[in-house]
């Protein structure tokens, strides 16, 4: 979920435009790296399931938070409060539920029947290639989303670092990540994610510590704030309860559906080293989101007693607060950090939509292509072209399809794969009215919002109704539809699921 207003402001001084250019040309060189290692479709879209641990972990740890923690996620503190953490709060809940449901049997099911996609995974536990087929298209609905709000992010974000346009920071920031998605595939993309965020976690950190040193520490910027508008800080900030836990609801469960994420499960190269992986995630995600929480709070303290202007978007707080508290070299670095996570973020979707396209779509109407190396990079390019298209003709429709697409995916795909993979009483009629469910819904029901045409009571978000709905339809019509599981799962797969 990424929303960024087109009025940052601009930040074009040749120390920012020198660590700028640094940074894009690491980029490079790490992706011409993985070119050189990319030969097969699986090294193309699942890395040839090579990947260590920590390689693994920190790239995990970008795609999770990308541009949104650092740029709309301390815009929604400042406008929200302390309720904006119910968003983040159940990570450490989610990294071991994640590690425990789906990581081992993802691993050992992508071994077993050399899958390389989310919907290969459905389409073998449920013996379906209509519910790949379906699982495929409903994804690539919430990647229209993704990728059309990450590739304005980096148009914004280029443009206040180059001073270039949006237009042009579109078209920039799309044609460098499409060149190492073309190239390195999810390879390059894994390398770069473990790149830039390793050095997002350093500049977190010290632009916490540096908010902390101008406000005087945490207890008197709080003190700030409850001077002046006490209810920031209340347990569920100036949302409702209901909202809040909403919030914590959709985000604690729909982790287990996001394709971005459960999609590096299959990279991991031994599935023994998973009994740590919960506990470095959660480390990492605690780390760079001490800048969504920091910068959240301080910029409202400092708003609050003048050290500095109200903000006339919320999406400016991470970029004015560096402006006039961190030295210009940490500023130079977040802001590249910030496009760099932005264009991870939509590698790993051009990567997950040309799979869907050229690999799923295919086996749902019973072809398969030959070489899919060459049709998945041919696709990779005509994916990206249309994000950036969609990013410059873009309005409020594509906040709106950012916003339902982490719903959308969870809706989709958390009772189908998650609880699927974990109860042999799901049925392949369940999973394909789950599917049908959840795309349906999120979209009649944020449609619904978006135009103010209908609103849950007490803040309840569209998206937690239908993750509700499409449980509840996966049960029901799994116990409706029930068979022998002997008969419905095939023996490799019932024993890896018994594992």
């Amino acid at each position: 979920m990424l929303f960024l207003q087109t009025s940052l402001p601009r930040v074009a001084q040749p120390a920012v435009i020198a660590v700028g250019l640094t940074y894009f040309a690491v980029v490079i060189a790490i992706s011409v790296w993985a070119a050189r290692r990319t030969k097969s479709a699986s090294d193309f879209f699942v890395a040839g399931h090579g990947i260590g641990l920590i390689a693994l972990t920190v790239a995990s740890v970008s795609t999770s938070v990308s541009g949104f923690a650092f740029i709309g996620g301390p815009g929604l503190i400042y406008t929200v409060g302390l309720g904006a953490m119910f968003i983040v709060m159940p990570a450490s809940v989610t990294n071991v539920m994640g590690a425990w449901v789906l990581a081992k049997r993802m691993r050992l099911l992508g071994e077993a029947r050399n899958l390389m996609t989310v919907p290969d995974a459905i389409g073998a536990r449920y013996r379906s290639p209509f519910a790949q087929g379906l699982t495929g298209v409903a994804m690539l609905v919430g990647i229209i989303g993704y990728m059309a709000t990450n590739a304005l992010a980096m148009g914004v974000v280029i443009n206040a670092i180059f001073g270039v346009g949006i237009a042009w920071g579109i078209w920039i920031g799309m044609g460098i990540t499409l060149a190492y998605s073309v190239s390195g595939g999810i390879l390059a993309g894994i390398y770069n994610d473990v790149f830039q965020g390793a050095l997002m976690t350093v500049a977190s950190v010290l632009v916490f510590l540096f908010v902390l040193r101008v406000g005087g520490g945490l207890g008197n910027i709080s003190g700030v704030i409850l001077a002046h508008d006490p209810k920031f800080l209340g347990p569920w900030g100036k949302m409702t309860p209901l909202a809040a836990l909403s919030f914590f609801f959709v985000f604690a469960m729909g982790s287990l559906g996001q394709p971005q994420g459960v999609h590096k499960y299959y990279m991991l190269r031994d599935p023994l080293q998973l009994k740590w992986y919960p506990l470095l995630k959660t480390v990492g995600l605690i780390l760079v989101l001490l800048l969504y929480f920091g910068v959240g709070i301080g910029v409202k303290a400092f708003v609050l007693n003048g050290t500095m202007r109200p903000l006339s978007a919320p999406d400016q707080a991470t970029p004015s607060l560096l402006l006039s508290v961190t030295p210009l070299m940490l500023a130079a670095l977040v802001f590249s950090g910030v496009a760099a996570a932005t264009m991870s973020a939509a590698n790993s979707f051009i990567n997950i939509g040309a799979a869907v396209v050229m690999h799923d779509l295919p086996i749902a109407f019973g072809k398969r292509l030959r070489n899919e190396l060459k049709w998945g990079r041919a696709v990779t390019v005509l994916i990206a072209i249309a994000a950036a298209f969609v990013a410059q003709r873009s309005g409020t429709m594509v906040a709106f399809l950012g916003i339902f697409g982490w719903g959308l995916f969870a809706s989709t795909l958390v009772p189908a794969l998650a609880v699927g993979l974990n109860w042999d009483g799901a049925t392949r009629e369940g999973a394909i009215a789950s599917i049908a469910t959840g795309l349906v819904a999120t979209l009649a029901l944020e449609t619904a919002s978006y135009l103010k045409a209908f609103t849950f009571p007490s803040g309840v978000t569209a998206s937690a109704v239908a993750l509700v709905m499409s449980f509840l339809v996966f049960f029901l019509i799994s116990w409706v539809t029930r068979r022998d599981p002997r008969t419905a799962i095939d023996p490799d797969v019932r024993l890896i699921m018994e594992l």
